[in-house]
Order: structure tokens, then C-alpha cells, then sequence
């Protein structure tokens, strides 16, 4: 008895202090990151097959203008728009024009075709939109959201697009790179020579403080790799975690996962792939890295879990709505980085400030470009002596 009431009085005190606890913020309501949204509906649809297909996300009705283009290349196995759909709507209703290319197909395909997969949907997607009075996409405002294995992916793919016939982004926004290898035989994405990226791309990573030592060292090598784009167009960022009010904000792997059901797979209907034709030599081999690791399996289904709150806010969605409007406009890194909004991350309820991003335009060697403002940082890979390679650490991420 006495130990029940014990235990009733210390749930009491929890619960209590539960509902002392400060808040964070909202989604504000207005700006970069905020709920001013120009339509209320989305339109949803596939364009492709359903094992190589492209969902296509924006505003409903007719454009008014031309809509800039946000390719949004996902995690490895998190095939599923609905995974991020919570940014993908917030991104649509901006008046964005979403393309989310499925380049993989789970069991199926290999990470070594991935980005050539992702050019030729992104290719077919905007010659099927061209001429569409909803979608006008505005192939002069290009930008990219990588996440995990999708950010080597977008550099591949920017690296590559005068090969691969797409438009080349202005902005490419890196979140929490990984699944990068540095070897054919290992698994993973293989980084190409993104020194051919063009020189007026503003290239953005961001890690979470979470597990961030694999997404540093991938950041690292990437804005040390990328030597066509001046230090100036560069910004090497961090998301940090904050517990000072409930519920506390946690910036991992997967925290830019926002899972909104409406934008589930299945509700978006991709045409049946056809029938192979029995004439053709089927050249199709099974190998290990086509299934999802443990660790890749456990990720997605993270991001699947994982609620929308302030990172997503302020972190995430308000960072990339900056961006690209500095990128499209011919801004650049240290034009953001003036800018305090840039980094802050708003107020808990009871008028604490949350912890804010950093944001550092790195010195790269080779490279003689100097910040505006705030301290040059050199840019070196990790030390020999960690426990891990680069590709070791960074190609088991999804």
C-alpha cells in the first residue's frame, strides 16, 4: 500500500512537472518555415512505372508563374513520400514544384545505378510537365534536398548534368550525408568527380549533433571535393539538440523525416510496369546490396516515427526556404550568414532561446575566398587514428 502511494505521488510530480515544462516553438506564421501557405490542396501523381517512377507534388490549380523545381532525393529504402510528407506539403504549398524520383527499388536495383536512375526520372518527369498549366516548371530555379544517401546522389547528379540532360541546381541542400563509398566493390554510393559542379551552385550540409561524426566527415570531404564552387557559396551547418522544455528536440538521423499519411505510396498510383518482353535477354543479377541493411531498415523505419516539431520548423524547413531564395536571387553564403534569422531557432514558452544552428563557410584548401564574417575554419578529413575509415563510418549510413 505504502509502496503504491509512493509511486502515485511520484507520478503526480512527473505529470505536474510535465505540465510546467516549457513548450518550443510552433511553425511561425509567416516567412521562411511559416504556415503562410498560397493554396490549401496539394495535387499528388506519378509519373513513370511503379518500380522507376517520379511522385510530382504541387499546389492545386493553375500556376500563375513558373514554379521553381525542389528535387527531394531520399534516404536509401525510404521510398515512400510519405516519409517526408510533412515538408513535402510545406514545400508544394510554398509554391514549389516537388519531384520525389523513386530510383530504387527495394530488393531490386542497386545503389551503383541510383544516379543515373534518379537523371533519367528527373529528365522524363519535366519533359512530361513542360507544357503543363498546373505544374510550369521553372527549370532556371532548380534546387536539391538530399538526405542520408540522397546527398551524394544530388552531387552526382549536379556534377553531371549537362551528361545527363537535366538542368543544373542552383542550390543543393545536404542533410546529414551518408551512404557515400569510396570503392565500386564496396556498398554505397559512389561519389563522382563533383569538382565539375557549377561554380555558382550554393552547396549546403547540414548534420544533426546526434551521431554526427560520419555526417562531419562526409561534409568534410564534400565541400573539400567540390573545388569548382568558391568557399563563399559554401556553408557547413549543425543542427543542435535542446532538452530545456518537453517535448525536448532531438536532432538525429532521421529528424528530417515528417510522415504526413496523405502522401502514402499507395494512395498515389504509379502505372504497373509492363509486362518484360520474353525476346529480351534478361540481364538482371541479384546481389547483397540491393536488400536494405539492418541498420539502413532500422533508419527508415525511424523516419517513419519520427513527429514534425521545431527542427523541422526552424532547422529544416526554414533553412532551405532561405536558401534557395538567396540561390535564386545570385546570393550567397555570407549573404545568409548575415542575416540572424538564418540560425535562430526561436524561443521555449517560457522565453529561453533554443539552441541556435551554426553556420560556418569553411576554408578549403586550394581555395582563397575568405568569409565576411565569423572565424575561418579549415577543412581537413578525420584523423588517421579514428576508429573508422571515411568509407567505413559513412557507407553503412542509409
Amino acid at each position: 500500500m505504502r509502496g503504491s502511494l509512493i509511486a502515485l505521488c511520484l507520478g503526480s510530480c512527473f505529470a505536474a512537472s510535465l505540465a510546467q515544462a516549457a513548450s518550443p516553438p510552433k511553425q511561425p506564421e509567416s516567412g521562411p518555415g511559416g504556415s503562410d501557405y498560397k493554396r490549401a490542396e496539394v495535387t499528388k501523381r506519378g509519373i513513370g512505372t511503379a518500380s522507376a517512377g517520379t511522385f510530382v507534388f504541387h499546389a492545386a490549380g493553375a500556376a500563375a508563374e513558373p514554379r521553381p523545381v525542389v528535387v527531394f532525393l531520399h534516404s536509401w529504402g525510404a521510398v515512400n513520400p510519405a516519409l517526408y510528407g510533412g515538408w513535402i506539403e510545406h514545400l508544394a504549398r510554398k509554391g514549389n514544384l516537388v519531384l520525389y524520383p523513386r530510383f530504387q527499388d527495394v530488393n531490386k536495383s542497386r545503389p551503383a545505378d541510383a544516379s543515373a536512375l534518379a537523371a533519367s526520372l528527373i529528365k522524363t518527369s519535366l519533359e512530361a510537365l513542360a507544357n503543363d498549366a498546373d505544374a510550369r516548371p521553372d527549370v532556371n530555379r532548380v534546387a536539391y534536398i538530399g538526405h542520408l544517401a540522397g546527398v551524394p546522389i544530388a552531387l552526382n547528379l549536379a556534377a553531371s548534368a549537362v551528361a545527363y540532360e537535366i538542368p543544373a541546381p542552383k542550390l543543393i541542400f545536404g542533410l546529414m550525408p551518408g551512404g557515400i563509398t569510396t570503392s565500386e566493390k564496396e556498398r554505397g554510393i559512389l561519389l563522382q568527380d563533383i569538382s565539375t559542379i557549377a561554380p555558382d551552385t550554393l552547396l549546403i550540409t547540414m548534420s544533426g549533433d546526434r551521431d554526427h561524426l560520419p555526417g562531419d566527415r562526409a561534409s568534410r570531404k564534400i565541400l573539400k571535393d567540390a573545388t569548382s564552387i568558391p568557399a563563399s557559396r559554401k556553408l557547413f551547418m549543425r543542427a543542435g539538440s535542446d532538452d530545456h522544455g518537453f517535448p525536448a528536440l532531438t536532432a538525429t538521423l532521421t529528424a528530417p523525416g515528417s510522415p504526413q499519411p496523405d502522401y502514402d505510396i499507395r494512395a498515389i498510383k504509379l502505372p504497373p510496369d509492363p509486362p518484360r518482353d520474353p525476346k529480351v535477354r534478361n540481364t538482371w543479377r541479384w546481389s547483397a546490396d540491393m536488400s536494405l541493411s539492418g541498420q539502413q531498415t532500422i533508419l527508415t523505419q525511424q523516419l517513419g516515427n519520427n513527429g514534425i516539431d521545431t527542427l523541422d520548423y526552424l532547422a529544416f524547413w526554414k533553412t532551405f526556404d532561405m536558401a534557395a531564395d538567396a540561390a535564386f536571387t545570385g546570393k550567397d553564403a555570407a549573404f545568409l550568414r548575415r542575416d540572424p534569422k538564418f540560425v535562430d531557432m526561436g524561443s521555449w514558452s517560457d522565453g529561453w532561446p533554443v539552441r541556435r544552428l551554426s553556420a560556418d563557410m569553411p576554408k578549403v584548401e586550394g581555395q582563397d575566398d575568405k568569409p565576411e564574417r565569423g572565424p575561418r575554419r579549415r577543412l581537413n578529413l578525420a584523423p588517421a587514428e579514428t576508429k573508422q575509415t571515411l568509407s567505413q563510418n559513412v557507407n553503412t549510413r542509409s
